[in-house]
């Protein structure tokens, strides 16, 4: 009696475990071949024909160690000098270091000695313009040269930098007139507030402690304002003797107070104005005297 054929028995899949790296099967891969199997066939193709890149030859082996020991007498000689070599950089650094202290004292001993002449100067020349009969002309000479000081009615203004100053834009008129900055006040700036006070009506006039005369001179040097080669630093405080009313009003109708105003409402440039009942302008550190002596022309027949 035949039987029904038997099934093999299945087996079950369930139980069995799982891999713990099942889920890293390309990070398993990369490092089982680590070589890639391009260059593992070359090596042992390599190692099957006995080149292993090594010299075998005395000749070869004696130049490969006369240039490894070429290469160590090279890096050995080099540190060597460095070495040696780096006392005598410091002490040379050491040296300049010294001889620059002491020609910046002799230079601040020079300028000294320079700002001691002009105010030795000053004074004596404010002396004899009291000297000479003390009349009032030599008097308002005195105050229109700058020779002394004046105290009296006037009128304060403080200029200063935008508060963003050192961010120029791109088409701005001030930029494109050769500001670099347009929000840093200019020596330009500062020679139309200046002359614009003097158009006003003022009588003496000092920007931060430094008296302007007919020959001062209002310039630049890089982003610092120089007066009379005097390095300024904003804010920018000018002091005007004179009516102050009169002269605020007078100036704020000028056309530099309309170009100043245009500067604040425009770049940002901070000012500041205010009529003072007494103000102090100090009297100018050097007066160059000059003689002008009438020619005499004789008649030709």
């Amino acid at each position: 009696m035949c039987g029904m054929p038997q099934q093999p028995p299945v087996r079950s899949t369930a139980s069995r475990p799982a891999r713990p790296d099942a889920s890293m099967s390309l990070l398993t891969n990369v490092m089982d071949h680590s070589l890639d199997d391009g260059y593992a066939q070359a090596a042992a193709r390599k190692k099957a024909a006995g080149t292993t890149g090594m010299p075998k030859t005395l000749r070869a082996k004696l130049g490969l160690a006369v240039g490894l020991v070429f290469a160590a007498l090279v890096v050995t000689v080099g540190a060597a000098q460095a070495r040696i070599s780096a006392p005598v950089v410091a002490k040379e650094r050491e040296e300049l270091i010294d001889r620059i202290q002491e020609e910046t004292a002799v230079a601040n001993e020079l300028e000294g000695s320079v700002d001691h002449l002009r105010e030795e100067v000053s004074a004596r020349q404010r002396k004899a313009l009291k000297d000479d009969g003390g009349s009032d002309a030599n008097d308002l000479v005195g105050v229109l040269a700058g020779a002394v000081a004046v105290h009296g009615p006037g009128l304060k203004l403080v200029v200063n930098d935008s508060k963003g100053a050192g961010q120029g834009g791109d088409g701005d008129p001030r930029e494109a007139s050769g500001f670099s900055d347009t929000g840093r006040v200019r020596d330009r700036d500062m020679q139309r507030v200046v002359n614009g006070l003097w158009q006003s009506g003022a009588e003496a006039i000092s920007i931060n402690g430094q008296r302007l005369t007919a020959l001062s001179a209002i310039r630049a040097a890089g982003d610092a304002i120089l007066v009379d080669n005097k390095p300024l630093a904003p804010p920018y405080t000018v002091l005007a003797v004179g009516d102050g009313q009169r002269l605020s009003t007078r100036f704020q109708n000028s056309p530099d107070g309309l170009y100043l105003h245009a500067l604040q409402e425009n770049f940002g440039i901070r000012t500041g104005i205010s009529v003072e009942d007494d103000i102090k302008v100090p009297a100018a550190p050097s007066v160059i005297v000059r003689t002008a002596v009438p020619s005499t022309e004789k008649g030709t027949s």
